[in-house]
């Protein structure tokens, strides 16, 4: 029986349209997916689009369009950024579909009758753009959320349905003290293991239909009530995928909503009595030219502007050699600049170039019929979600092929020798193709077309810009 893998992105707000620091999640996700698929898996990826939030409902009002409309037309912009992407999913859940509704209405009922729902008055400091309640402990020296610095939380004041939180605290330990669900990297582990050393508090989990606006997941048996957006969000990875297929392998996240998927997915689950996460990676954000992404500062990047410059592989390139899987990186067009030029033009592109060239001139024809797999380094890099050192490594091949064409100088040599070099070279350079498919797959497509059978000279893989 073929082996499942179910990966997702984390589910983004559709307030607005989507940046860069979407396009990295998205990448990350597809990478893992394609890696998993060569490895012979059945592999299924999943996101979607967060429609019940707050914010959402407060930006339609600013647009001045219904929030269905609003909710609808953002929505689309994600899955057109997926495909533009070469991130293909196979499941888009929408917020607002039926079937996400239901799923999310049997979750409630399942947590209601193991008795950890309860309803009580409630007043507390509330983050729309987290859409989070925050003890005054939790914020920093001005009183703000740490997520959203500069502004203001909103005080409420109404009745809620709450989750007993509380009643999970010691099994969360456990499970995540022992990887059964696995947090990658280990310092983020540690984090959560850190914050649950202190005493859980119970969370709100539904919002009063006044201040809801009427938006979101009904609560069921309370006409006055709506799911608060976590509680709906989270369950997107479920109500999208049939019981067959969940639990998800992995999740991958940024680092801004770790304590929502370590702990109150799994305590939703368990209370529900459902199978948990086996995964969770989280990775850091995206600044621009050192400073974090802001439509105040001006500096949010499209990532549709550098794809139609550079193309796709290139973006794709820079986010998975240049950002750290585990921490924050920068972006920067003049970093982009320098490693389109040097990596892709003259690195890959000029080596895959020359060695067709000599060997078209020779007309050699090549039979790759080598089983080609990844080494064990590789294997536990990509386990760990390194991408960066697995291209570092599939560089370094490349460079040492570079020389070696150099040093050699085939273009000198006797037939014979030239032919011995070249389909040396060639079979080289089909095993870089193999190993860039997860990455670069546009690219890697063409470098093991053009290795293969009758070798004719490739057009430049990265034009000059």
């Amino acid at each position: 029986m073929t082996k499942k893998f179910y990966i997702t992105a984390a589910i983004p707000y559709v307030n607005a349209a989507p940046h860069i620091g979407h396009a990295l999640e998205f990448i990350q996700v597809d990478v893992i997916a394609r890696y998993h698929k060569l490895l012979g898996e059945k592999v299924t990826t999943l996101t979607g689009s967060d429609e019940n939030a707050l914010k959402n409902v407060q930006a339609a009002e600013k647009s001045g369009i219904s929030i269905q409309e609003f909710v609808d037309k953002n929505a689309q912009l994600f899955l057109d950024l997926t495909k533009k992407l070469n991130t293909p999913f196979d499941v888009f859940q929408k917020g607002t579909s039926p079937t996400h509704y239901k799923s999310s209405q049997e979750l409630w009922n399942k947590c209601f009758e193991n008795e950890d729902i309860y309803k009580k008055n409630y007043e507390g400091l509330y983050c729309v753009g987290c859409e989070t309640f925050y003890a005054e402990t939790e914020l920093n020296e001005k009183g703000e959320c740490f997520e959203h610095p500069g502004k203001k939380l909103e005080k409420v004041s109404e009745i809620n349905y709450f989750f007993k939180l509380s009643k999970y605290q010691k099994k969360l330990i456990d499970l995540i003290f022992k990887d059964e669900l696995k947090i990658y990297p280990e310092f983020r582990k540690n984090e959560v293991l850190s914050f649950l050393k202190e005493p859980l508090r119970d969370i709100s989990i539904s919002r009063s239909n006044e201040r809801a606006k009427n938006w979101g997941v009904p609560v069921p048996n309370d006409s006055t009530q709506r799911m608060y957006v976590w509680f709906d969000a989270l369950n997107i990875y479920r109500s999208g995928v049939d019981e067959k297929i969940w639990p998800a392998d992995l999740h991958i996240i940024g680092k801004g909503i770790i304590r929502f998927h370590a702990i109150y997915w799994p305590a939703f689950l368990l209370s529900a009595r459902l199978p948990l996460p086996k995964a969770v990676f989280v990775h850091g954000y995206l600044t621009v030219n050192g400073q974090k992404m802001s439509k105040t500062i001006g500096n949010i990047i499209d990532p549709l502007e550098i794809i139609n410059r550079y193309g796709v592989d290139a973006l794709r390139y820079y986010i998975l050699r240049e950002i750290p899987p585990y921490d924050d990186g920068d972006f920067s067009y003049r970093r982009l600049d320098e490693i389109y030029s040097s990596d892709l033009a003259n690195e890959l592109g000029n080596l895959v170039m020359r060695i067709t060239t000599l060997a078209e001139k020779d007309r050699l024809a090549i039979d790759q019929n080598k089983v080609k797999q990844f080494n064990n380094l590789t294997i536990s890099q990509f386990n760990s979600f390194q991408f960066n050192l697995i291209l570092e490594s599939i560089w370094n091949k490349i460079k040492r092929l570079n020389k070696q064409t150099d040093d050699f100088a085939p273009w000198k040599k006797i037939a014979q020798e030239r032919k011995e070099f070249l389909t040396k070279s060639l079979s080289e350079i089909n095993q870089v193709g193999y190993e860039l498919q997860p990455f670069l797959p546009e690219t890697a497509e063409k470098i093991l077309k053009a290795t293969t059978g009758k070798i004719k000279k490739i057009n430049p893989l990265f034009p000059r810009i």
